[in-house]
């Protein structure tokens, strides 16, 4: 018996959305929140600093499989009951925050100090010298690692299929246990994740080289940093 995949298909479209919707919500919330903690890490105070750094050692070595058990039958055993959604976008966001958190923190880390004084040079207040000339370098800087955790968080919404989230790999379950088609089934559905990802991590590759290039979108930033370069070198403040 073939699977009959034309009756199919309607529940196979609707679970790959279901699919980016967790990648889209994990992703964003992995991101805001990495960045929170990258700047907590590079703070003076101590009491930003530490728990920072507990969470991001702590997430890095829990597997997101265990996250995820915790995040929806865990917390659902103390009353708080979180639906399939929203546990599987919070265990994503919780999980690669930890990494994306180290991403960054390295990529401010790597904008020379002197960005910063020649932008207070043009009278620039830290905040938006932070927001207009350090921000945009450390992004640059943080794109390749954050284009692959991308790719990678949407490989990870598989492990959704424990608590039956309805993406891709849950679909796949439940065809396999109307069919007992297991091998056909499965080969289906690692060729969509690979018709999904394959096209996302090229174009990450494509957006990344153009901006490392010089696209239209960074010349402004790039004209102003050596505005400011050259005005460090005039006062002495830069060699």
């Amino acid at each position: 018996m073939k699977v009959p995949w034309s009756d199919y298909a309607p529940d196979l479209i609707s679970a790959l959305w279901k699919t980016l919707e967790y990648t889209v919500l994990g992703f964003i919330g992995a991101v805001l929140l990495g960045l929170a903690l990258a700047l907590m890490r590079l703070n003076p105070s101590r009491l930003l600093r530490w728990p920072a750094a507990v969470y991001t050692e702590l997430f890095k070595n829990v597997p997101l499989l265990a996250i995820i058990f915790i995040t929806y039958f865990g917390l659902a055993s103390i009353n708080i009951r979180l639906d399939a959604l929203m546990a599987g976008a919070l265990s994503l966001v919780i999980f690669y925050a930890a990494y994306l958190s180290e991403i960054f923190r390295a990529a401010l880390s790597g904008v020379p100090a002197g960005q910063q004084e020649g932008a207070q040079a043009l009278g620039m207040s830290r905040a938006r010298s932070f927001r207009q000339v350090i921000l945009p370098q450390a992004l640059r800087l943080a794109l390749p690692g954050t284009a692959t955790m991308l790719v990678d968080l949407l490989k990870s919404t598989s492990l959704l299929v424990t608590i039956a989230a309805g993406e891709l790999m849950s679909e796949a379950q439940l065809i396999s246990s109307e069919t007992f088609r297991a091998m056909e089934v499965y080969l289906v559905i690692a060729a969509i994740y690979f018709a999904v990802c394959y096209p996302v991590s090229q174009l990450l590759l494509l957006f990344e080289r153009k901006v490392i290039a010089g696209t239209p979108l960074t010349r402004g930033r790039r004209r102003r940093l050596k505005k400011a370069t050259a005005l460090l070198q005039q006062t002495g403040v830069a060699s």
